[in-house]
């Protein structure tokens, strides 16, 4: 039976960012149970490998409050965590990897885009190759996670292009993968080969679009881009200077929002994730928290188990 756990919840920077005094993060310095650290998410089949969905700067700390990734009792040198699979090239996506660099084997899977992007960044070399190979991911073609054995872990990776854009770090430069247009915002569904299960899971998106549609219909859970509340929530709250559209994030709320758009396809679970300090819904009393309720989404804590 497939296992999912929300290791993080925010988008890059967590929550609270280290120099933010906006309401959500004073609110979050003040209250640990608001604090969350940046988006990722391990899945296993059978509870004793995981596979992480992106690898965010605060992977230490998640592996550290997570006991399904400790090492096992015994053991000089090991960890549960058997591969990642990374969705994009962010920062919040990637740095994570560099926490990772103490001589275990485990596999890294990512467009041919995004490894491009870890090639170009020499400081990624602190990963061993021989350890830890690096295994481009084809666009709607499924394959088999294994495990550092070779042995099949019984969870089936189909990845998908999803609306998007290439890493904020990259704009204005020359990308290291090349102009193609799809490749840097990635949609991952996972399937347990033994029951069938498949859980969808985006970190980013910028847009619902019919195919998309169709694709999450009747999943019994989804993980999806929660970036900001409304589009120009970094503006109006004088956080930034862009919109969750010019980042390539969809909004949760207005009549394009991810709540509208993915309403009554018939997904059982639907969860929240790489939400931003900016948007209100993070805090319990606010009327955003409780619209997204009443819609059927949760906000996951850092650490929740979902089964779908």
């Amino acid at each position: 039976m497939m296992r999912v756990v929300v290791l993080g919840a925010a988008a890059g920077g967590g929550v609270p960012q280290w120099n933010c005094g906006c309401p959500v993060c004073r609110a979050a310095f003040a209250d640990p149970a608001l604090r969350r650290t940046q988006a990722s998410v391990a899945v296993s089949a059978d509870g004793a490998h995981w596979f992480l969905i992106n690898a965010s700067p605060d992977l230490r700390q998640q592996v550290i409050a997570t006991p399904q990734l400790h090492p096992k009792d015994g053991a000089l040198r090991h960890s549960p965590i058997a591969g990642v699979i990374l969705t994009n090239g962010e920062v919040d996506a990637v740095a994570g990897l560099l926490s990772m660099r103490e001589g275990s084997s485990f596999s890294i899977y990512a467009h041919a885009k995004v490894l491009a992007v870890l090639r170009a960044n020499s400081i990624f070399n602190v990963l061993n190759d021989q350890l830890v190979p690096r295994r481009p991911i084809d666009i709607d073609q499924p394959f088999e996670l294994a495990l550092p054995d070779g042995t099949p872990s019984g969870l089936v990776v189909t990845a998908f292009a999803v609306p998007g854009k290439a890493a904020w770090y990259l704009e204005g430069q020359v990308h290291p993968g090349g102009d193609a247009a799809d490749g840097d915002t990635l949609g991952l569904t996972i399937t347990d080969k033994a029951t069938g299960t498949a859980v969808h899971v985006l970190t980013a998106c910028a847009r619902v679009t019919d195919e998309l549609k169709a694709r999450l219909a009747d999943a019994p859970l989804v993980l999806f881009d929660g970036t900001v509340w409304r589009d120009d929530e970094l503006i109006a709250a004088g956080l930034g200077h862009k919109t969750g559209q010019a980042m390539g994030h969809i909004a949760m709320s207005g009549d394009d929002g991810a709540i509208a758009a993915l309403h009554d396809l018939g997904i059982a679970q639907r969860l929240f994730v790489h939400i931003n300090n900016s948007n209100p819904a993070l805090l319990a009393d606010t009327a955003e928290r409780k619209a997204v309720e009443q819609a059927g989404w949760m906000i996951p804590p850092d650490g929740m188990e979902v089964t779908p």
